[in-house]
C-alpha cells in the first residue's frame, strides 16, 4: 500500500489510505504520555507530602518505561501490534487506575506507590515506535516518508506541550489523581481504536541471529545522536533556569525561553520534511547533530535574555530534524523483524540521555562558570555527530543495506 504523488506534501501524507484514522488514534493514545508524568508527580507529592518520595517514584516509573521499551517493542515485532499493544495498554491503564486510587487521598504508603509505579512503567505500550514503523509500511515513496516522519515528530512534540496544560485545566476542578485516570482512559481508548486499523500488519517472522545482530550494530549513528540530543537538551533546561537566576530575571520567563526552543523545533521539523534533500540520511544526521551542539554552545556568549531566547530558537531548528533523521535512518537499517525495536532503541537513547544529562548538569552548575556549562552541553551534541560519522562509516562498510519489506497488500 503506497502513494506516489508528483509533489509530496503533508496533506498527501494524510491522504494515504487509512493514514488519518490510524495516526489520529495513535496520537490520542500517545497524549497519555504527555499527561501522565505531571499527573503522577502531583498526585504522589500530594499523597505523601514528600518531594523526595515523589522524585524516587518518578525515577522508578521512568526507568522501567524507558529501559524496557526495546523489549516491549520486540514483542510488537514478534507478535504484531494487534496482539501485543492492546494487552499492554489494558494492563497499563489498570495499573494507572490503581495508582490513582492509592494517591487519591493523603497518607498513602510510599512502598506500595513505588511498586505500582514501577510495574506501570514496565507495561507502557511503545506506541511511538510502532506508529513510525507503520509509516514505513504505509508509505513506500521515500520523499513522502520523510514528510510522514516529520509530521509525526512535530505532532508528538505538541502532545508533550498540550498534555501538561490539559492536566493543569483539570486540576481546577478535580484532584491530581484524576489526571492519572485521564491518562488511563486515553491510552486504553486510543490504543483500542488504533489496533482496529486495517493498516496494521500481523506477526513478523523472526530474523536470523546474524542479521539481527548486524541491524543492531548499525544503529550506532542514530542512537549516538539521540543520546547526545537528550544529554544536551536536559542540561539546557537547568542552564536556562540558572541563567535567569544569575541575571536576576523572574524565573517565570524560563518557560518562554524553552518555548522558543520548542517553536524552533516545530518549524525546523516541518521545513526538514518539506525539503527534498540530496545528501544521504547519514550525512544529514551528523550535520543536524553538529548544528544543534554548536547552537547550544553559542548560548555561552549570550549577553541577555532576548539573545538567549533567539539562540534557543535556532538550536530548536536543528532538534526535530536531527531526531526525525535518526528515526528515518533506524528504519532504513532495520531488518524484517526488528523495525519497531530499532525505533525503540532511538527512543530509549533520547530518554536515557535526558536522565543522565539532568544529573550531570545539576552537579556542574555552581562548580563551573555558566558559560562553560553551556559550552560542555553543546560539545556533547558535536561529539555525538563525530561518533555517528565514525560509526556510520564502519557500519556501512560491514553491513549490507537491508531490503525494505512491505507487509501490506
Amino acid at each position: 500500500m503506497s502513494t506516489h504523488p508528483s509533489r509530496p506534501s503533508y496533506a498527501a501524507v494524510l491522504r494515504v489510505p487509512y493514514a488519518r484514522r490510524t495516526f489520529v488514534s495513535a496520537l490520542t493514545a500517545r497524549l497519555c504520555y504527555g499527561t501522565v508524568s505531571i499527573a503522577v508527580l502531583l498526585s504522589v507529592t500530594r499523597a505523601t507530602g514528600s518531594y523526595a518520595v515523589s522524585g524516587a517514584v518518578m525515577s522508578l516509573f521512568g526507568a522501567t518505561a524507558v529501559f524496557l521499551m526495546p523489549w516491549r517493542a520486540t514483542l510488537v515485532d514478534r507478535h504484531g501490534p494487534r496482539r501485543a499493544l492492546l494487552p499492554m495498554a489494558v494492563l497499563y491503564g489498570a495499573l494507572l487506575t490503581l495508582l490513582a486510587a492509592l494517591t487519591w487521598r493523603p497518607g498513602a504508603p510510599a512502598p506500595a506507590i513505588a511498586t505500582v509505579a514501577a510495574l506501570t512503567g514496565a507495561c507502557a505500550p511503545p506506541l511511538g515506535p510502532t506508529m513510525r514503523a507503520l509509516w514505513s509500511e504505509l508509505v513506500e515513496d521515500r520523499r513522502l516518508l520523510q514528510r510522514a516522519y516529520s509530521l509525526d515528530g512535530v505532532a508528538e512534540e505538541l502532545l508533550y506541550v498540550s498534555g501538561p496544560a490539559l492536566v493543569g485545566a483539570l486540576l481546577a476542578v478535580a484532584p491530581p489523581a484524576c489526571g492519572i485516570l485521564l491518562s488511563a482512559f486515553l491510552i486504553v481508548a486510543g490504543t483500542g481504536v488504533f489496533v482496529t486499523s486495517p493498516a496494521l500488519p500481523g506477526p513478523r517472522p523472526t530474523p536470523p541471529r546474524q542479521r539481527r545482530l548486524g541491524s543492531l550494530s548499525g544503529l550506532l549513528a542514530p542512537v549516538a545522536v539521540a543520546a547526545g540530543a537528550g544529554l544536551a537538551l536536559s542540561g539546557v533546561e537547568l542552564l536556562v533556569m540558572a541563567f535567569a537566576t544569575q541575571r536576576s530575571y523572574d524565573t517565570g520567563v524560563v518557560p518562554w525561553v524553552l518555548g522558543a526552543l520548542s517553536a524552533g523545533s516545530a518549524v525546523g521539523g516541518l521545513v526538514n520534511g518539506a525539503v527534498e534533500w540530496r545528501a544521504p540520511a547519514r550525512a544529514r544526521l551528523c550535520w543536524f547533530a553538529a548544528g544543534l551542539g554548536l547552537m547550544i554552545a553559542t548560548a555561552a556568549l549570550a549577553p541577555g535574555l532576548w539573545t538567549l531566547t533567539a539562540v534557543m530558537a535556532c538550536a530548536g531548528a536543528f532538534l526535530a530534524p536531527a531526531l526525525t533523521t535518526a528515526y528515518l535512518l533506524a528504519d532504513d537499517l532495520a531488518t524484517e523483524g526488528t523495525r519497531t525495536r530499532s525505533g525503540a532503541w532511538v527512543n530509549t537513547a533520547i530518554n536515557a540521555g535526558s536522565s543522565v544529562g539532568a544529573l550531570v548538569t545539576g552537579l556542574l552548575i555552581g562548580r563551573l562558570p555558566l558559560g562553560v556549562c553551556f559550552a560542555l552541553s553543546g560539545a556533547v551534541g558535536i561529539l555525538s555527530a563525530a561518533i555517528a560519522l565514525a560509526g556510520g562509516r564502519r557500519a556501512a562498510a560491514a553491513v549490507p543495506a537491508p531490503q525494505r519489506p512491505s507487509y501490506l497488500s
